[in-house]
């Protein structure tokens, strides 16, 4: 057979292929469609605009415009003032300020004093290093509320240092991407703020009950990266002198007053969630700028017009989410929903394991945000009458949402990775799976023990 006539058989099998799977897509769909009713169309018509490459944000938008214009008799004008009314909470501001505060800690200094710290207190374990590069992630998240920027901050700076220490460049990627999952699951975090405001949970509430788990996943990484670094015979440091250590902490001292600041303004009542995301960007512009001047005054509009735009790309995800929860509690969707799952008599157990089997999948083609605004509203009423706390239920969300930052293909974690480390995607997907276990491990924890996640909201008096 010519190469001409071999390459043109392959061509033929290629359509023939791909012809077979559109054909199947849209078997699928349309099964979807006739067995769910109105329930079945809007996810068909969501599944088949995401499967042509539009973004979720977009898919959502249309959705709802193609629903409502053809299987209801909406008024426009009600659409276009959901669009307005959707985002004028007062609680979506924390996003743009949490967004802002991160990026002033991540260009003023504040993540190389944490590195430091931590390694004067564990750099002389095993991997201790790497031990330290997960505790300066887990303090930066604690005052940052983005995994995306805690990767950044922390990887940028411990990534090159393993490197040069004889680490394998595979090993600390994989610490850094899953130790910088961590940005979203400490105090504040901009996917808890949403979830927040798409179920009307307390945001307070949810920012604490973050603290606990948070702590624990910071251990089981630690440990797994011990472990591995004990067997591997990885690099040691050596052991800093009480002195050093006061003189890194004295260093680090005002970024982690930061947390102190949130902790304590919202227990005490002295500001709300969406005050203490204002008076955070505040003071990590202060202590950026004016006390450990690493950053530039005059670098102060790139950083505004970096925050601006990631602000503006979530809201505008955020506004084609309202509209889709608009159209769901329009058609009735989520009670219709809540009764079904209520039907199969799952029960607390069974329909915590069904939620995370479908958000681990949802986490495959969606990114965080999205899956939140999409899923919350319609999981939220059956959890509320099945008996699970509404908190409980965010943490374990975010829990999940940690795993999918952290794995192929849409996680954002792996992608900011590659670009620090100079590695391809399936190199870091392996690279990462001892620790993407110990996540999954940790998901079950956070899912069956709620008084892990309850404990420190309801002892601050937030519930």
């Amino acid at each position: 057979m010519s190469g001409a006539t071999a390459l043109d058989s392959v061509k033929v099998m290629s359509r023939k292929r791909a012809a077979a799977w559109l054909i199947g897509i849209a078997a699928i769909l349309l099964s979807v469609c006739v067995i769910g009713g109105k329930v079945g169309i809007v996810f068909a018509l969501l599944l088949a605009l995401m499967l042509t490459g539009i973004p979720v944000s977009i898919a959502l938008g249309l959705t709802v415009l193609m629903f409502m214009y053809l299987l209801t008799h909406v008024p426009v004008e009600a659409v276009a003032l959901k669009l307005f009314s959707g985002i004028e909470k007062f609680e979506i501001m924390a996003i743009p300020l949490f967004i802002l505060a991160g990026n002033f800690l991540t260009h003023g200094g504040v993540a190389k004093r944490m590195i430091k710290f931590a390694t004067s207190l564990i750099g002389h374990w095993h991997g201790g290093l790497a031990l330290a590069g997960i505790i300066a992630c887990a303090m930066f998240a604690l005052v940052c509320g983005s995994s995306v920027a805690t990767v950044v901050a922390i990887g940028s700076i411990i990534l090159p240092a393993m490197v040069k220490q004889g680490y394998p460049k595979r090993f600390g990627a994989g610490v850094i991407i899953t130790a910088g999952s961590l940005g979203i699951l400490m105090l504040p975090s901009i996917p808890k703020v949403i979830y927040a405001i798409s179920t009307n949970t307390s945001i307070g509430a949810l920012f604490l009950a973050g603290l606990f788990p948070g702590i624990l996943l910071t251990v089981m990484l630690c440990t797994t990266t011990w472990v591995l670094a004990k067997k591997n015979g990885y690099p040691r440091m050596r052991k800093a002198t009480w002195g050093e250590r006061a003189k890194a902490f004295k260093d680090s001292v005002w970024g982690l007053m930061l947390v102190v600041i949130i902790i304590g303004g919202i227990t005490k009542g002295i500001f709300t969630p969406t005050e203490a995301a204002a008076m955070s960007a505040v003071y990590a512009f202060i202590i950026s700028v004016f006390v450990y001047k690493d950053m530039p005054l005059k670098k102060t509009p790139e950083v505004l017009k970096k925050s601006a735009s990631l602000s503006a790309m979530l809201l505008y995800i955020i506004t084609n989410a309202v509209l889709f929860s608009f159209l769901m509690a329009h058609e009735n969707i989520p009670q219709a929903m809540a009764d079904w799952i209520l039907a199969k008599d799952l029960g607390q157990a069974g329909f915590l394991f069904f939620t995370n089997i479908l958000l681990l999948l949802a986490g495959n083609v969606m990114e965080p945000s999205s899956i939140i605004l999409v899923m919350a509203p319609i999981l939220h009423p059956a959890a509320i009458r099945l008996g699970i706390d509404a908190v409980h239920f965010g943490i374990m969300i975010d829990a999940n949402m940690e795993v999918g930052l952290c794995h192929p293909p849409v996680g954002l974690n792996l992608y900011v990775a590659s670009g620090i480390s100079k590695m391809s995607i399936s190199e870091l997907t392996v690279a990462v799976m001892p620790w993407l276990l110990t996540m999954l491990v940790f998901l079950v924890i956070v899912t069956y023990w709620p008084g892990l996640s309850l404990w420190l909201p309801k002892a601050m008096g937030l519930m």
